[in-house]
């Protein structure tokens, strides 16, 4: 209970502090979205564009409300967004909460499972190269890591798909399912197969910064005074760690994880666009190419939340677990 009544206050603050964050991101948002040289309205017509005659493209963009002045334009979708109503997509014509919904639930398991596989494997390199210190698999992994950290998430996606897709052909091209096949007729091992290369590119970017950052805390630990006398009194290998340092590597590393989600986010956007895997970073994609404000907004304001949610999980865990940190100031 005291630990709940010190992270009443905090919790508030958050609330507060993303609340600020949210209406400076919108507003933030929508003024890059008018400075873009993309037209809403030949976006939204394409290819038919000398088709179109001048009238019908007024009719069009009062339609969308695209004749008003920009600050009537964020007046009206802000009222709207404050009665639960994030407005329409204009590429899908469905309400952009039924988008985000759909497209975060295909992005939910490529992201999330990335998320626990890099997690796990950082972590267990990062343990291992510190355990083996100065050994010629501490400097391979030190290395792998490296080079991992200085990739691009897209040329490795690239190279994966050429490896594993063009050359080998073991894996789908691309999307989210077979193509040409119903979407009641696809099986949960169709999505799996087809979701191979996008776990395995993002998982593969995120493993680096844990795997480092783990071995240099682990390595500090290793070396102070009590595990020193640990080993004095006789304790090896996985039992030292397991006793003496899980808890003091653990912390830094659930941080650091959580508050990966922004290079999650960034890092999906990018493999989903060469996968054509149709989730939230493909349509974030396509909503800036084709000025889908209402969209593109939506889904600001969306991975906003899904990262200031993961920085604040992270704090949390942290406040939990170490009382050091529920300190509150004066």
């Amino acid at each position: 209970m005291a630990v709940i009544r010190q992270l009443v206050p905090w919790a508030l603050a958050q609330c507060v502090k993303l609340l600020l964050l949210l209406a400076a991101v919108s507003v933030a948002s929508f003024g890059l979205m008018e400075l873009s040289p993309i037209d809403p309205v030949q976006a939204y017509i394409g290819a038919d564009m000398m088709r179109v005659s001048a009238e019908q493209r007024e009719a069009i963009a009062a339609y969308w409300g695209l004749d008003q002045p920009p600050i009537e334009q964020f007046g009206r979708w802000l009222t709207s967004l404050l009665q639960g109503d994030m407005g329409t997509s204009m590429i899908y014509r469905t309400p952009v909460t039924e988008v985000l919904a759909e497209k975060f639930t295909a992005s939910m398991w490529l992201m999330g499972t990335a998320w626990l596989l890099s997690g796990l494997l950082g972590f267990g390199a990062g343990v291992l190269a510190a355990m083996k210190e100065g050994s010629w698999l501490d400097r391979v992994i030190q290395w792998v890591c490296y080079t991992l950290a200085s990739t691009p998430s897209f040329w490795l996606a690239i190279m994966l798909l050429l490896a594993f897709s063009v050359w080998l052909g073991w894996l789908p091209v691309g999307l989210g399912t077979p193509a040409g096949v119903l979407r009641e007729e696809v099986s949960i091992a169709d999505r799996l197969h087809h979701m191979i290369l996008p776990v395995l590119t993002l998982s593969v970017v995120g493993i680096s910064a844990i795997a480092l950052h783990t071995r240099e805390k682990l390595i500090e630990v290793l070396h102070s005074d009590y595990v020193l006398y640990a080993r004095a009194q006789g304790e090896r290998g996985l039992l030292l760690v397991w006793r003496h340092g899980l808890r003091n590597i653990a912390l830094p590393a659930v941080s650091l994880q959580f508050a990966s989600f922004s290079e999650l986010f960034g890092g999906a956007v990018l493999a989903e666009q060469v996968f054509a895997y149709p989730g939230l970073g493909q349509a974030t994609v396509e909503a800036g190419l084709r000025g889908d404000v209402p969209l593109l907004l939506g889904i600001v304001l969306f991975s906003t939340v899904f990262v200031f949610c993961g920085n604040m999980t992270a704090d949390m865990l942290y406040r939990i677990l170490d009382p050091r940190t529920r300190e509150v100031k004066a």
